[in-house]
């Protein structure tokens, strides 16, 4: 899961799912891991050592938990910094479980998904109706302290742990604007919030009917609801679409796969690859609907399966990709999980897009260009998209 572009109550997409928030989820069988990145016997004593002196001699009473946690927090520390790597993390049991929660599109908090900042977290996404709309959070404004505590530096599942909680509970928030860069702080109740996978309208352009469809996340069962999304509104008259993934920070690589499998009917679509694991491809399903004019709308949130997608659509010939410059995630994580509770979510490898190249630090270029700064109700990038598409339906 992406981390970079996170609901706010969790970890993604990844995850921020995968956040940048996130990364690309990858859950299967981890021995191998285990074995890569616990302490070998020797060392794995004198660390045991460590904890017991401190735990029986320091002069005021120890938390063994709390001790444990930093001991592998600073261990995975250690990895960021040695290998510039943001996306890799400790999870202690509350905030893994907060994590799980998250691959479900489900949470408590405040309605926003969030990209992982150097001075906290960017608000990529305000979901209608929710605790964050109505306290004035929005698109583009930094959360740069939760109850008067920076969290610059933090994961953005650290962070986006402390801005959730119960439902009716509250959290004072630091915000600054994402234009003026003028500070505020603010108190928001939480409530239940369910992160929507889909959004879907009809809209008409040049006389003609386009579906305008949103993916919000990557979650389980995505993939699903997407395509009956489309299928609902080509049955309406829609003659092409505008797939629209900005703000969207992925979540896990089998939807990534099973949602371009949607529009791709076979050939790979992205591989992977890492020092302690053999490279692997991974091809469309099959059964994909018949092509139709397309265009894939991304911004600087767009990011880990949301870039393999609008890679994987652009170098296949199915769409235009229109927008900015997607986030340039280009490393995938597997979360291991730690006996006791917790778990470590390790970056472990890069991915490759469709023809092999890599997003990493470059992000997927648009093929048109369009700014996405406009004031008030206007969307420049969405116009533009959907010109494109009733052009290229007049073409056919």
């Amino acid at each position: 899961m992406s981390r970079e572009h996170t609901p706010e109550g969790v970890v993604f997409v990844r995850g921020l799912i995968v956040g940048v928030l996130a990364a690309v989820l990858l859950l299967i069988a981890v021995a191998p891991l285990r074995e890569a990145i616990l302490p070998a016997s020797g060392d794995d004593e004198r660390i045991s050592q460590a904890l017991d002196v401190i735990d029986d001699s320091y002069y005021r009473e120890v938390d063994d938990e709390r001790l444990s946690d930093a001991s592998i927090e600073g261990m995975v520390r250690d990895l960021r910094r040695e290998n510039d790597d943001r996306f890799s993390h400790y999870f202690d049991a509350e905030t893994y479980e907060s994590f799980n929660a998250s691959t479900q599109g489900q949470f408590s908090g405040i309605g926003t998904t969030v990209t992982e900042v150097n001075k906290g977290l960017r608000v990529a996404r305000v979901f209608e109706d929710s605790p964050a709309e109505g306290a004035g959070i929005e698109v583009g404004d930094l959360i740069v302290a939760v109850e008067g505590r920076s969290i610059a530096g933090e994961s953005s599942t650290t962070a986006a742990a402390e801005i959730s909680g119960p439902k009716g509970t509250e959290v004072e928030l630091t915000i600054e604007d994402g234009d003026s860069g003028e500070r505020r702080d603010i108190v928001v109740e939480r409530d239940d919030v369910r992160v929507p996978a889909v959004t879907g309208e009809l809209r008409s352009e040049g006389g003609k009917e386009i579906a305008y469809v949103t993916l919000f996340t990557f979650s389980r069962g995505a993939h699903g609801e997407l395509r009956a999304e489309i299928e609902r509104l080509y049955e309406q008259g829609a003659e092409g679409l505008v797939l629209d993934l900005r703000g969207n920070g992925g979540g896990l690589l089998e939807e990534a796969i099973l949602v371009q499998s949607i529009f791709q009917e076979g050939g790979p679509i992205v591989s992977t690859e890492g020092r302690s694991r053999a490279e692997q491809t991974f091809d469309a399903e099959g059964d994909a609907l018949a092509p139709r004019p397309m265009a894939v709308l991304t911004n600087r949130d767009t990011a880990s399966a949301s870039e393999i997608v609008a890679a994987a659509l652009q170098q296949n010939d199915l769409a235009t990709v229109i927008g900015a410059r997607t986030f340039g995630k280009g490393t995938f994580q597997e979360v291991v999980e730690l006996e006791g509770g917790g778990a470590l979510d390790l970056t472990v490898g890069e991915y490759l897009t469709a023809d092999g190249t890599s997003t990493l630090g470059t992000g997927v270029k648009p093929d048109i260009r369009v700014s996405d700064d406009a004031e008030g109700d206007a969307d420049p990038v969405l116009d533009r998209g959907l010109r494109v598409v009733a052009g290229q339906i007049d073409a056919e």
